[in-house]
């Protein structure tokens, strides 16, 4: 089933303000409907942190290798959400994640903390990269300048922050045996830091801290992996903690997905309490579901069922409505920067690329492997099913480069056009598989190839990213924008858990031979049936 936009009752009024780089028009909602559906957002957005500033609500995730990392997303309303930023906007953690001499797949931006400190107007963003340091980054603005405050040399592992009713700030992290430290008044290093929890045997792991306080007592809210949620209670933020189950194996309400858990919870300015968790479901990765909360008499959270499950539907919140941009549409890249719905393989190369009048992709890496290849240039996919449509001006290639559009994860094929002796071929490139550590089994082969004696193409590739096995994405390409052929098999897309991240769309230009060559990208559009 599709995305359901129950919330449009009326009119909805475009206005031309895309993201920057050329994106999508806001859409304005005249009326809200009665009920949302789940997923809220159906694209790979997990290891969620929430938090609501004012009238604004703000939603973190994971993003492992790619960037930049730490997508932030915004809502008025809890129900449409739009990108806005990123905490950590290069990943400077090492030669590896640039794509030189290593690689960071899988690596990277894990759970971590988003939070907003009232005392200075500051938004603090924090996490643990390669089981090692933990980095905390700040800004004023999300979808401004990000920039690093400092590095714990200590690894906060799924760590949340809470700041307290004193301004005190508190990280609470950890697998199995949960801890709490107290950070220094500017925030750059630890004063203390204790375990006060150890996860009972007939548990087994939780991890995922989320840190609140509520009515004067302290919650670590915590995740079994991957089907279970608890939460802890003291009067300290130091402990003594006692522990309640808030959910185990509840059903889905996305057919075929996983227990919804993990996330965290908020309160909107009205009082109400809600549950942003994520549900497993692959191919397409890890995407956010909506629940809203109640609290006993006693201060425990409970999950508001439907049938006993995560409800497919609930009430719309009692939130006004508001204009935000969709998470489909077209992008030209006329701004003078990439919007932040893109995310990079790796950190790119910045001397390799251009925004303005599209976005032009010199050559950065001369290999034969989609995965060893930088500046490739990602977008999440919008389920259960989307397509990607480019296009792309290939006047500036040089024989051995290879351009194209991919379904790219630890599984991945393409379309695209290599230019080899002068010519140019429309290519159907599959079988680029990972194996378990994640490094290349194989550079594919090609499953379909014809001429072509054009320098502009349309590439188009279909994904069905419902969860379960099976799932296919196909691929086709035009010659004049309006007539697509159907070109080589269908892709089989692989739904198996370990790579996290679910399948994205993916531009790219390397070449084979030498650097020089150039195409430029100039419209990318995300669109559902």
């Amino acid at each position: 089933m599709a995305r359901r936009r129950t919330w449009i009752l009326g009119l909805v009024a475009a206005v031309a303000v895309g993201l920057a780089g050329g994106g999508p028009a806001r859409s304005m909602p005249t009326q809200t409907a009665a009920t949302y559906g789940n997923p809220v957002v159906w694209q790979d957005f997990a290891d969620g942190d929430i938090i609501r500033v004012g009238d604004t609500y703000y939603y973190s995730a994971s993003t492992m290798h790619y960037s930049p990392g730490a997508p932030v997303l915004r809502s008025y309303d809890l129900v449409n959400w739009e990108y806005a930023g990123h905490s950590v906007p290069r990943l400077d953690f090492g030669a590896k994640y640039d794509l030189n001499g290593g690689r960071g797949y899988v690596r990277g931006i894990w759970a971590s903390f988003l939070n907003y400190r009232k005392s200075n107007s500051t938004f603090y963003w924090g996490g643990c990269v390669d089981f090692a340091n933990t980095h905390i980054y700040t800004a004023t603005d999300v979808a401004g300048q990000w920039q690093k405050l400092t590095t714990i040399n200590k690894c906060y592992y799924d760590a949340g922050m809470l700041v307290d009713d004193n301004d005190t700030m508190y990280v609470s992290y950890g697998n199995t045996n949960i801890s709490v430290a107290q950070l220094s008044p500017d925030g750059k290093t630890e004063v203390r830091s204790q375990q006060v929890f150890s996860t009972p045997s007939n548990v087994g792991t939780l991890e995922g801290s989320r840190f609140y306080k509520r009515n004067g007592f302290y919650y670590i809210f915590l995740t079994r992996p991957a089907n279970g949620q608890y939460i802890l209670k003291a009067s300290n933020p130091f402990g003594p903690y006692t522990m309640q189950q808030v959910l185990l194996n509840m059903p889905s309400p996305i057919p075929g997905g996983g227990v919804p858990h993990q996330g965290g919870m908020v309160q909107t300015q009205n009082g109400d309490w809600y549950y942003m968790a994520f549900v497993d479901a692959y191919p397409g990765g890890r995407v956010p579901v909506l629940a809203p909360i109640t609290w006993t008499a006693d201060g425990w959270p409970r999950v508001t069922t439907v049938n006993g499950g995560w409800g497919a539907s609930y009430p719309f919140p009692n939130l006004p409505a508001h204009p935000v941009t969709p998470m489909t549409g077209v992008d030209t890249f006329t701004g003078s920067a990439l919007g932040p719905q893109w995310e990079w393989n790796h950190n790119p190369d910045t001397s390799k690329y251009s925004v303005g009048n599209g976005l032009r992709l010199q050559t950065a890496t001369v290999t034969n492997d989609l995965y060893w290849a930088r500046n490739t240039l990602t977008h999440r996919i919008q389920g259960p099913s989307s397509t990607a449509t480019v296009t792309l001006d290939l006047s500036a290639m040089r024989d051995g480069d290879r351009t194209g559009l991919a379904m790219l994860r630890d599984s991945s094929a393409w379309i695209g056009v290599k230019r080899d002796g002068g010519r140019n071929r429309v290519v159907l490139q599959n079988n680029i598989t990972m194996d378990g550590n994640w490094n290349t089994s194989n550079t594919g082969s090609e499953a379909a190839s014809a001429a072509f004696g054009g320098t502009k193409i349309w590439l188009r590739a279909n994904a069905d990213i419902r969860p379960g096995a099976g799932r296919q994405a196909t691929f086709s390409y035009s010659t004049d924008g309006v007539n697509f052929t159907r070109f080589g098999p269908a892709f089989t897309l692989n739904n198996a858990w370990q790579f996290f991240m679910g399948y994205r769309f993916a531009v790219f230009n390397y070449a084979s031979q030498a650097l020089g060559g150039a195409v430029t990208l100039q419209r990318f559009e995300l669109s559902t049936p």
